[in-house]
């Protein structure tokens, strides 16, 4: 199982810093070359540099009341998040289709829904929902 993972171009989880301008401070980011990767995909579909994206990204997550101290952490979990809602179907793959065009507030409505189900399947007989 693991030859999948470890059998891979070791080019992908090499480092690289960027340094780019968040909120007219510069600053740097280091992610391994796969996320680079992700967030290039992710930036052409709206037609964004990643310094463009990551600029957005910063400043809608600011704007949502997000901590981002961990900025790096935060964009790998976007990454994360975009190749699973390719995978589960939510997000096409079709690069053609702007992610700004996706309906982003069903994709959450339906997680959400989700989550709750979960949470109700796997609560022990006898607890109150909370």
């Amino acid at each position: 199982m693991c030859q999948l993972f470890v059998g891979a171009d070791p080019a992908l989880w090499e480092n690289d810093t960027r340094s780019l301008r968040l909120e007219g401070m510069a600053t740097s980011v280091r992610l391994e070359a796969f996320f680079w990767s992700v967030l290039e995909d992710i930036g052409v579909r709206d037609q964004l540099s990643v310094s463009q994206l990551l600029q957005r990204l910063y400043r809608e997550s600011l704007d949502e009341g997000h901590d981002l101290d961990n900025f790096a952490s935060f964009l790998r979990v976007c990454c994360g998040r975009y190749l699973a809602l390719q995978l589960s179907g939510e997000v096409p793959t079709d690069a053609r289709i702007a992610l700004r065009d996706v309906d982003a507030a069903g994709i959450l409505a339906r997680e959400t829904g989700r989550r709750g189900a979960a949470v109700h399947r796997h609560r022990p007989a006898g607890l109150p929902a909370q």
